[in-house]
Parts: structure tokens; C-alpha cells; sequence
């Protein structure tokens, strides 16, 4: 994908494949509508009354427009005027990509980052832009038999006032960043779990190594993860032939800083049965996307790689499989973590938090100024978020303003939940130091809470996407969620 401005101050001179243009409810239309519109002789408005009403995720094409250069005038619903924001224009942004990838349309230029709203910058509208485009090109085929190669959408133009363009190039190389990042999140998740293995995100890390010289990769296996007592995590992979791995990433800016690294922390279950305490067999196909915290730390430090952001960013993966065997942890076995904590497994389904937990330990001895960890954690979460909001608890409330800043700059929803001490003393047992799950009730609730006690060192936030790292259905597929939300954050924290 390639992107630039577009500052000519003749919009109806510009020769495009398909320029988009914004039309509000009741006929309002864009300042970029207007000029197109009577460069036309009211062409625009001639179909406003029969053919098209301005809702939202609509559009309309007018082809060979008179005294219009551009091939095709597409013309993009923004529902009502008085309620158009940020999030409207992302909505809007995505009609238009989704519209010129359906008509193979390999060029477009598109006119909605202009129109202003009260809560985003025109940087961030282009970033915006960027990404929709982004969206709108992936495409899977890796394990189709026949590859169908359809059209990508290969150049992109924002068109801005003159003195704004320098503002719109710094959103289009953040949102061309994202867009690679969501893109390569969501190739790792959709693969099957026979073939995005532990190992396997083990090389593709490689792979990332040695594309970037600022990012260095390790990788550490069994007898590696043995001797730092990962006790926890290592009883998850017991019950799989499988090999865990346990990958750190870690982003060296060119200038040298003092400033402590920032941390962040994906749960890869690259398949989670539910070993002993086994998952119904309806929908377990989708027990792959298990590891989408592990794909978006990928994704994320892509996006960090290609911006080359001037900070310490460390990217840790812990990576197994989740299966029954007689080797399989067992309800009633107790476990001790690299923190010296036991932990009494009554659900070898919670399994999440039990390789979690040891990466989080792990994180400490990079002494950071913060650690986000991102798991597909409980269906509690589900119930209580649906598939809008990915659920946010921190332990410390600075941290978690920075993220809701970055989840609203973005569209990529969080809501935080509470962590109390009330919810702590349902995680006792009389065998161990704690217990993996909670009595019943809050449980995504009680799986940060678990979580918090080994996070205690550092300011820490934890991200359940259980909900939203995929779509399920006939839809199935990953949506690269929560990457916009991380890069945006680490971005503003290098700002």
C-alpha cells in the first residue's frame, strides 16, 4: 500500500480512479460534495432525493461526472450530521475501502479526513483512512488450494488543505503501520493450529529479528524455561507433544534512552482444549484464536519496527498447547510458579492465567515503567462485553487513563472492571497459596485478580479480548484487535 496527500486546491481537476466524497441525512452535504457537486451541475443533489438518503455505511456511485476529472464520484453516507465523530468517520472511511476492494479499483483519493469533527485531529482522521484501507485489503488463502489473488487497493490519496498535509503524512505512517500490524495479527490467529504452532511463532519471531535491525529476539525452550522455574507455565504444556516456547522481542530505539521499557504480554495458547476439564465439542474449531494476545504482541511490534518509535518496547510471548493426556495437569494438582507461589488447578481450563503468570513474573526483571498484558482470557468477559469493548483492569490508575486515551483515539473500545480486595478472597484455597479460578461469579474478574498478585512491582494493565480478538460464525475470521489501541498507546507514550 502506498499513501500520500493530496493538496490540490481543484478537487474536480483531480484524475482518480474513485474519489469519495461525504453526504450527511437530510441532504447535507460535505464541503468537498459541494464543489464536486457544482462542478456537476447538481448532480450530486439530483439524487439525493431517490436514490440516496446519507445513512451511514451507504454509498452511491456516480460515474463520468461532467466537469469532473475523476473516473467514479463515490459518494459515502455519514448518517446525521450532529453525531458525526471520530468513530463516524472510521465507519465512513471503511464503506469506501470496503466499496473500491469489492470493485477492484486499484487507486482512490478520498476527500473525508476534511470534513472536521469535535474529538479528532485531521491526523488522526488520515490515520483512520490509512487503516480502513489497511482492513479492506486482507485476504486469506494460506492453506486454500487455489489461490483467487483478488485486486488490492494499491494507492491511496488524502485530500487536505495545503497546510495541513504535514499532519496528514504523519497519520498515514502510523495508520499504514496498524494496518500491517492488525493485518499480520490476524494472519497468525486465522492459521489452524496445526500449522501456528509454539515453534512456529518461534520462527515467524525470527523472521522479525531479522528484518529489523533494532529488534532483537530470543527464544527460549524447555530446558531454558525449566531453569527459570516457570513451573506454572510449563504444567500447561505437559499434556501436548508440543514443545512450549517462550519468546521475548525487544525493540532498541537508534537514540539510546534512560527512560525505563515498556512491557507488553500475550497469552499464546495456539490451541486450547481445556485439557482435563475439556471444552464442549461446538465451537472448539475456534479455540486456535486462543493465542490472539501472543498474534497481537506480533502485530504490535511490527507496527513499533516500521514507525522505529524512540523507546524501549519489549514484546513477551509465552506459547504452548492446552491438551488432555496422561501427562495433562489434573483438577486438584498444585503447581509453583517462578514466583514462588503455589497454586492449587481446581479447572485446567483456566490455563490462561497459569502462563501468564510466569511472564509477568519474567517482566520484572526489566525494571518497566509499565506491563500490558493481552490474553483471550474467560467467557465471563464475553458475557459481560459482548464482542464491543475488550475488558481493561490495572492496578494503577494513570496507566489505565493512557489506555482508555488510546482506545478512544483509535475506536478500539475498552471498558475497565474493578479489581477489588473483595474479589481477591474468592481466589483462596486450603492447598495452596491461591487458587486458579474464583467461586462463582465475576470471572473475568477474579482472572485479573489472580493475575494482580504477580504484578505488584510494576505499574500494570490487563486487556481481555476475549470477545473481540475474533468474530465467530459464518464470519469467522480475526479482527487484529486489540493492536490499533497498543501501537496508539505506545505512540502517544513516545510523543
Amino acid at each position: 500500500m502506498e499513501f500520500s496527500t493530496q493538496t490540490s486546491t481543484d478537487l474536480t481537476q483531480i484524475n482518480t480512479e474513485a474519489l469519495a466524497v461525504g453526504v450527511f441525512k437530510n441532504q447535507v452535504l460535505s464541503p468537498a460534495a459541494e464543489l464536486i457537486d457544482q462542478a456537476s451541475q447538481g448532480a450530486i443533489r439530483s439524487v439525493l432525493e431517490s436514490e440516496f438518503k446519507g445513512d451511514a455505511k451507504t454509498s452511491l456511485v456516480l460515474r463520468q461526472l461532467n466537469g469532473v476529472a475523476a473516473k467514479r464520484v463515490v459518494l459515502i453516507g455519514l448518517g446525521e450530521q450532529k453525531k458525526y465523530n471520530a468513530k463516524a468517520h472510521a465507519t465512513a472511511e471503511a464503506t469506501f475501502a470496503s466499496y473500491a476492494k469489492a470493485a477492484s479499483i486499484k487507486e482512490v483519493v478520498s476527500t473525508l479526513a476534511s470534513i472536521d469533527t469535535a474529538d479528532s485531529s485531521i491526523s488522526d482522521r488520515s490515520r483512520a483512512a490509512a487503516q480502513a484501507i489497511g482492513a479492506a485489503n486482507y485476504h486469506y488463502d494460506a492453506t486454500l488450494s487455489t489461490k483467487n489473488n483478488p485486486s488490492q487497493i494499491e494507492r491511496a490519496a488524502i485530500w487536505s488543505a495545503p497546510t495541513e498535509s504535514s499532519a496528514v503524512e504523519v497519520g498515514l505512517l502510523q495508520g499504514k503501520a496498524i494496518a500491517n500490524g492488525v493485518n499480520f495479527t490476524r494472519l497468525l490467529a486465522d492459521l489452524p493450529p496445526n500449522i501456528c504452532t509454539p515453534t512456529y511463532l518461534a520462527q515467524e519471531a525470527k523472521k522479525l529479528g531479522e528484518q529489523f535491525d533494532h529488534l532483537k529476539v530470543e527464544v527460549l525452550e524447555r530446558k531454558q524455561i525449566e531453569a527459570l522455574k516457570m513451573g506454572s507455565f510449563l504444567s500447561v504444556a505437559k499434556g501436548s507433544d508440543e514443545p512450549p516456547v517462550f519468546i521475548v522481542i525487544k525493540h532498541s530505539p537508534t537514540t539510546p534512552s534512560d527512560e525505563a521499557p515498556l512491557v507488553l504480554v500475550g497469552k499464546g495458547l495456539t490451541f486450547d482444549a481445556g485439557g482435563i476439564s475439556l471444552k464442549p465439542a461446538a465451537n472448539m474449531d475456534e479455540m486456535k484464536y486462543d493465542m490472539g494476545g501472543a498474534a497481537s504482541v506480533f502485530g504490535t511490534m511490527l507496527a513499533v519496527a516500521e514507525l522505529n518509535l524512540d523507546r524501549e518496547i519489549i514484546g513477551i510471548v509465552a506459547s504452548c498447547e492446552n491438551l488432555p493426556s496422561g501427562r495433562a495437569n489434573k483438577p486438584g494438582d498444585v503447581v509453583t510458579s517462578m514466583a514462588g507461589k503455589t497454586i492449587e488447578i481446581l479447572n485446567t481450563d483456566a490455563e490462561g492465567r497459569l502462563v501468564l503468570c510466569d511472564a509477568l513474573t519474567y517482566a520484572e526483571r526489566f525494571n518497566p515503567a509499565a506491563v500490558i498484558n493481552i490474553a483471550t482470557l474467560t467467557g465471563a468477559c464475553v458475557v459481560a462485553l459482548g464482542d464491543v469493548n475488550s475488558g481493561l483492569f490495572s492496578n494503577n490508575d494513570t496507566l489505565a487513563e493512557q489506555i482508555k486515551e488510546a482506545s478512544q483515539q483509535t475506536n478500539d473500545g475498552v471498558w475497565q472492571l474493578p479489581i477489588s480486595d473483595e474479589y481477591q478472597a474468592k481466589l483462596k484455597s486450603n492447598f495452596a497459596d491461591i487458587a486458579n479460578i474464583g467461586s462463582p461469579g465475576a470471572g473475568s474478574v477474579t482472572a485479573a485478580c489472580f493475575l494482580a498478585r504477580f504484578t505488584e512491582s510494576y505499574p500494570w494493565a490487563h486487556l481481555d479480548i476475549a470477545g473481540t480478538a475474533w468474530s465467530g460464525g459464518a464470519n469467522k475470521g480475526a479482527t487484529g484487535r486489540p493492536v490499533p489501541l497498543l501501537v496508539q498507546y505506545l505512540i502517544n507514550q513516545t510523543a
